[in-house]
């Protein structure tokens, strides 16, 4: 019975630590202090949406203790690790609430992300519900190396992967220089496991907003994250209890979690994943998921995906800039018989990237083929611009 104690001792570990973090900041701020988390309408939205209680201030959040506990059941069949998993997340929710209630905005100044706004679950709810975004991956950490961390975390960014970071994988990723915010679609959450809660937060608000589920459907809203949310987990090893408590949870919600740990877990099929070759995840994690992505590698000095469209360089950063409030820009495309052109020849007429900082850049595109039509111009020329923003 080894998975299920493991399931049990971390749910109880992550409880223990809700109810001793909320009676501290209970006697701190007293009973009818407000508990709101920040540009939200779904109030603390995990036990919105799987309990139906609307938490308003710290007494009502610390009476929510007795109904997750209730949730943590121990009969060792397998419905009571799915939904003590989940009590896991409401848990952790609560403690990330506690830092709120003292601080609107605990994490600023740090490289965590935090709280995700409604707005930002609109941000991402609206292409991953049209597939523009095939899913997301919250990996937690640490990689058994940072050159496979980020190695990794470009591989999932290369196939449209909505990466989210939790743990030591966020430090690794520091040290290599890589950018992580939700721009380029790479979030470190937070430091420590029940940061895990603002993950679960925006997967069930994107039910509310897109899938006008009602609060306290726990049925409704579990069958939403399955069907419409396409999620999978990597914990590296070792995975404390707590994390595999956390798992648990995931899988409730059709997310299969992959990992390298082997003490006391046993494969399930298309939900806990036991791969050693962590080298191997990418492709193991979006299997078990049923998400099916064909990705051109494209021979170019810079990496290129649609995960890079909204990205913010700052200026520092910044190695040419083109900006049509600075300089002309433009691209345009004209249809060609076939024997007009010379395929594939390229001609820069100026200077190139290395040789000015300050450029305009017109892009003009001849084509043709048995299919082309005039139409077509004007819809390569929007697909130019858009792939510029991708590298």
């Amino acid at each position: 019975m080894g998975l299920f104690d493991r399931v049990f001792r971390g749910s109880d570990e992550m409880f223990a630590k809700a109810e001793a973090e909320i009676n501290a900041v209970v006697a701190e701020l007293g009973e009818s202090a407000p508990m709101k988390m920040p540009d939200t309408a779904y109030y603390l939205s995990c036990i919105y949406a799987y309990l139906g209680k609307k938490v308003t201030t710290l007494g009502e959040l610390r009476d929510t203790l007795a109904d997750v506990k209730a949730m943590m059941t121990r009969e060792y069949k397998t419905k009571d690790i799915f939904t003590s998993g989940v009590g896991t997340a409401i848990a952790a929710e609560m403690i990330e609430a506690c830092k709120y209630a003292r601080n609107p905005d605990p994490y600023a100044g740090t490289n965590y992300h935090g709280h995700f706004t409604d707005a930002e679950v609109r941000t991402l709810g609206v292409p991953l519900v049209t597939r523009d975004i095939p899913g997301f991956v919250v990996m937690i950490g640490p990689a058994p190396t940072k050159e496979e961390a980020l190695e990794t975390v470009k591989g999932y960014q290369s196939r449209g992967i909505f990466v989210f970071l939790i743990g030591g994988i966020i430090d690794q990723l520091i040290e290599c220089g890589m950018t992580m915010n939700f721009d380029v679609r790479v979030v470190p959450v937070g430091e420590d496991i029940w940061s895990v809660g603002h993950i679960i937060s925006l997967v069930v608000r994107a039910a509310f907003i897109f899938g006008a589920v009602q609060p306290g459907d726990y049925d409704g809203h579990i069958d939403y994250s399955f069907h419409r949310i396409f999620a999978f987990v990597n914990a590296y090893a070792p995975v404390p209890d707590i994390t595999v408590a956390c798992g648990a949870g995931a899988i409730q919600l059709g997310f299969p979690v992959i990992t390298n740990d082997t003490d006391d877990m046993w494969a399930v099929p298309k939900s806990l994943i036991i791969n050693e070759n962590t080298q191997d995840w990418i492709e193991t994690s979006l299997e078990a998921r049923d998400i099916k992505i064909k990705v051109t590698n494209i021979d170019i000095p810079v990496a290129f995906s649609n995960a890079f469209e909204g990205e913010i360089i700052r200026k520092a950063d910044m190695h040419n800039e083109i900006w049509s409030a600075k300089n002309p820009t433009a691209e345009l495309v004209v249809m060609r018989e076939l024997n007009e052109i010379e395929d594939h020849k390229i001609t820069i007429v100026g200077p190139d990237f290395d040789q000015a900082k300050d450029l305009a850049l017109a892009t003009y595109v001849e084509v043709a083929g048995k299919k082309m039509q005039v139409d077509f111009e004007s819809v390569i020329e929007r697909k130019i611009h858009a792939w510029f923003n991708y590298m």
